[in-house]
């Protein structure tokens, strides 16, 4: 049999029933579209990660300092070294002890039984920069200066969450509040948090007069970066806080932003490519059932073709032509589909679509390919069949 015989007789055969070929190909269309739009909106999802990556948590460095028996690994004035490295947006030393993590602090030296006024706190001090370093603002007042710092002035700045649980409501009064039995003048109040939010509900005091109760080293170190200088900064700021012992120093670093796209991506992958693989094994048993009815329907032409000289490869080879052509037509209808519905879902979250052009154009080859196998055994079937036996 001609090649182009062959063609234009499995052509006719598909055309032959055209409603049921329709729906035997639908299997297919709605497996390669899962198939194309899960790996292109997983695409265009971890490209829409990187260039929306947050800024907050791509510029952002925090320098862990670990306790030494000797003198301080960082001093105190060691941030205006680390501000003046090119890259450096903002820095704050902190010390943070367990003693001072669960202080009794309330807002009057009068004990009332009848009320609860106390309240446990988290009581730490900080260089002057700590609003800009933890992304915060100040609510209400101002945040303590070098002059306050210099003086050992006893002065404080109290999270919005701790000043709403102290009843401390607003500072033209200069309220105090009592940390055990010290009192300390409330010049301000931080909220807005977009980095420390454990900072909303702390008392924070200078570091000359919050040695007292136990702060007296830095404890960690926090760092804005411009974005891109994370990676640089991080293994540059040890040995500017601690010359010499910078290797002591425990910098916790940002994730890379193409890692979160490959993660991401993995995960959306791992989550549809089930999905289009169902869809594709669905279309696939349908096509092998549909083909497996048709050779049985036509058990009489397949006789008389066997009768009038046909091989079993010229029956084997019709069926199997018919069955790729309904997987490939699926295929491309499919294809086409899944790029649409990728850019409309792009433009509908306004993201720039990432399409893979090797995708769609392989496609139509796996439609292809799943009605090639799905048409297998009711090829080998109709071609065993023996011409006396069909017309019979």
């Amino acid at each position: 049999m001609h090649v182009r015989d062959l063609i234009g007789e499995a052509v006719a055969g598909v055309l032959a029933r055209p409603v049921r070929s329709a729906l035997t190909t639908l299997g297919t269309v709605l497996g390669i579209t899962t198939l194309v739009v899960t790996l292109g909106v997983a695409a265009t999802a971890g490209n829409q990660i990187v260039g929306r990556f947050d800024g907050l948590v791509a510029t952002a460095i925090t320098v862990e300092v670990p306790e030494s028996t000797f003198k301080p690994l960082v001093e105190w004035d060691a941030i205006d070294r680390l501000t003046r490295l090119r890259g450096v947006e903002s820095a704050a030393a902190v010390a943070e002890s367990k003693d001072s993590s669960n202080l009794s602090v309330r807002s009057t030296d009068i004990v009332d039984p009848t009320r609860v006024t106390t309240q446990s706190l988290t009581v730490l001090s900080a260089t002057t920069g700590l609003p800009r370093a933890a992304r915060g603002r100040m609510v209400q007042g101002r945040f303590y200066d070098t002059g306050h710092v210099r003086r050992g002035d006893r002065v404080a700045v109290i999270g919005d969450q701790a000043a709403r649980a102290l009843g401390v409501t607003r500072l033209d009064r200069s309220p105090a509040i009592f940390i055990g039995k010290h009192a300390y003048t409330v010049i301000g109040i931080m909220g807005d948090l977009r980095r420390e939010r454990n900072l909303s509900t702390a008392v924070i005091v200078p570091p000359t007069a919050g040695r007292q109760f136990g702060l007296r080293d830095v404890t960690r170190v926090l760092v804005n970066t411009t974005l891109g200088a994370a990676g640089l900064i991080a293994g540059q700021a040890p040995a500017a806080l601690s010359p010499g012992n910078g290797d002591l120093l425990q910098v916790v670093a940002p994730p890379s932003p193409t890692r979160a796209r490959d993660q991401a991506q993995d995960d959306v992958n791992a989550l549809f490519l089930i999905l289009g693989l169902v869809s594709l094994v669905v279309g696939a048993v349908g096509i092998a059932n549909v083909t497996l009815v048709t050779v049985m329907e036509r058990v009489p032409e397949i006789g008389l073709r066997r009768a009038l000289g046909a091989a079993r490869r010229h029956i084997a080879a019709q069926l199997l032509l018919e069955s790729t052509l309904i997987g490939l037509t699926g295929g491309v209808i499919g294809a086409s589909l899944g790029v649409v519905t990728v850019v409309a879902v792009s433009a509908a979250k306004q993201w720039t679509p990432l399409l893979d052009v090797r995708l769609a154009l392989a496609a139509p080859i796996a439609g292809a390919a799943v009605g090639l196998l799905a048409g297998l055994y009711p090829a080998l079937r109709a071609s065993r069949m023996e011409p006396v036996d069909a017309l019979r």
